[in-house]
């Protein structure tokens, strides 16, 4: 049986060249062990055949998300498990095959992995994005919009449905309201701005970058209202309270949707927040730091905590109706996904590293 080397093993530090038979097809990513980019390694295996009920998704965008990196650092247990394990979170591509009794998609049709699709059981760390063909079942999938790209495909659920999620499901967003967003160049970010607008609400983008702003001002797909850079030319924290109630005619943010909350940002937030508000926090980039409370008991506002899973823990029902209607409006160009980076699925390692940059603006995603 002839034999050849796995594809561009040596683009990630460290990966090892297993040979395989040239019936292989698919491609996976497998993290070996808790640490940096050189954990990680391509392997090779047999394309996997669908069974009844089952299909097979060639993957032509895969999200790369800070979870990922989280996981292959060993923080994010809850989602890798044990080593080994291959991340990611989300996928799109092409259906390449179907099993029997599927009669919901058809071979060449353009779909959307479902955000539970990947999600890692207690049986299986090895259900992760990150590789070239997925087997599912097929009612894991949704019908990709037309006017959706292909690299656009896998990037969809984390940026959105994390927003939807909250700003809509959860905190029921009202026209006119101030809603403020830290690391407005992300994909969550971006996606906020444009859910918050859909609601006829107010976006502020807020960045730690000025050289941003100008960006993000020429980006149709980042529809701020205003602007605040949070940190000075030099790097120092700045004191952006007062600009946000100019802004706001002080009468203070209704919304943050926030991924630092801690330390002086916190602090500035429960300064800068309206009576009856609400700081919504969904990471924790920030570093610790003291902060004063007090002013959230007599403006009766609240921190509240928000992570994907809650959606998803709400049932089927509940999160495919947020995809489908996340979906319909990307049909009907009201929601827009930047995309920031495309990297070949072999340079996992160097999108890693850029995504520790933070220096892009929007969506990174790998294409196998």
């Amino acid at each position: 049986m002839h034999t050849r080397d796995a594809p561009d093993a040596a683009a990630l530090p460290g990966a090892r060249a297993t040979c395989i038979s040239e019936e292989t097809a698919l491609v996976r990513v497998v993290v070996r062990g808790f640490g940096g980019v050189e954990q990680m390694e391509l392997v090779e295996e047999p394309t996997p055949v669908p069974g009844a009920g089952q299909v097979v998704v060639r993957l032509t965008s895969i999200g790369l998300n800070h979870a990922d990196l989280m996981a292959r650092k060993g923080e994010y247990r809850l989602y890798s498990g044990d080593p080994p394990f291959t991340p990611g979170l989300e996928g799109g591509g092409v259906v390449e095959s179907v099993g029997e009794g599927v009669d919901t998609v058809r071979a060449g049709d353009r779909v959307v992995l479902t955000p539970e699709a990947p999600r890692r059981t207690t049986r299986s760390n090895t259900c992760g994005t990150y590789r070239s063909h997925y087997l599912l079942p097929a009612d894991k999938v949704f019908a990709a919009p037309a006017n959706l790209p292909d690299e656009a495909l896998g990037g969809l659920w984390l940026p959105f449905l994390t927003a939807y999620g909250c700003l809509v499901w959860r905190q029921q967003l009202r026209e006119g309201q101030f809603v403020a967003i830290p690391a407005a160049s992300s994909s969550v970010g971006l996606a906020a701005a444009q859910v918050a607008r859909g609601c006829g609400a107010i976006p502020i983008g807020m960045t730690t970058s000025p050289s941003k702003i100008d960006r993000l001002r020429a980006m149709p797909e980042a529809p701020f209202e205003h602007f605040i850079a949070t940190r000075n030319a030099d790097g120092s924290d700045a004191d952006w309270y007062h600009e946000v109630r100019r802004l706001t005619h002080g009468k203070g943010v209704d919304v943050f949707f926030d991924p630092v909350a801690s330390g002086f940002f916190l602090d500035t937030e429960i300064r800068s927040v309206a009576n009856y508000g609400t700081i919504w926090v969904y990471g924790l980039l920030g570093q610790p730091g003291k902060v004063d409370v007090t002013p959230l008991i007599r403006k009766h506002a609240s921190i509240r905590g928000w992570v994907l899973g809650e959606i998803m823990d709400a049932g089927l029902d509940t999160v495919h109706g947020a995809c489908r209607e996340i979906l319909d409006q990307i049909a009907a160009g009201a929601y827009r996904l930047p995309i920031g980076g495309t990297f070949p699925l072999a340079e996992v390692g160097r999108a890693h590293e850029e995504m520790e940059r933070g220096r892009h603006i929007g969506k990174l995603v790998l294409i196998p």
